[in-house]
């Protein structure tokens, strides 16, 4: 089964958290806190404006984002559990190069 969100919205596959913590201490699942970090799935093709014309997403699939706690709406597709936020949920885009470049 495919899944293609629709307007602005976009489908979320949650990253989850490191188990230790930096000084080695294992966290248990009891006590952690749902991810605000994931990967986009699919993408909507966009909202319109006042005019109607069509305004594409800023964020494409495969980007690693930061949404709210609290944001989209949780689903289970192909025994996956995902989540569907408005683009407007998105704090942000991490980019991944940048990354790279600072811990070389």
């Amino acid at each position: 089964m495919t899944f293609r969100p629709l307007h602005d919205r976009v489908l979320v596959r949650r990253i989850e958290a490191e188990e230790k913590t930096a000084g080695g201490v294992i966290i248990p699942d009891t006590a952690k806190e749902k991810p605000q970090e994931g990967e986009v799935i699919a993408i909507g093709p966009g909202a319109r404006d006042e005019s109607g014309k069509l305004t594409p997403l800023d964020v494409k699939i495969g980007d690693r984002i930061l949404f709210g706690k609290w944001s989209g709406t949780e689903i289970k597709l192909n025994g996956e559990d995902l989540l569907i936020i408005k683009e407007t949920d998105v704090m942000g885009v991490i980019d991944r190069a940048a990354t790279i470049k600072k811990a070389a």
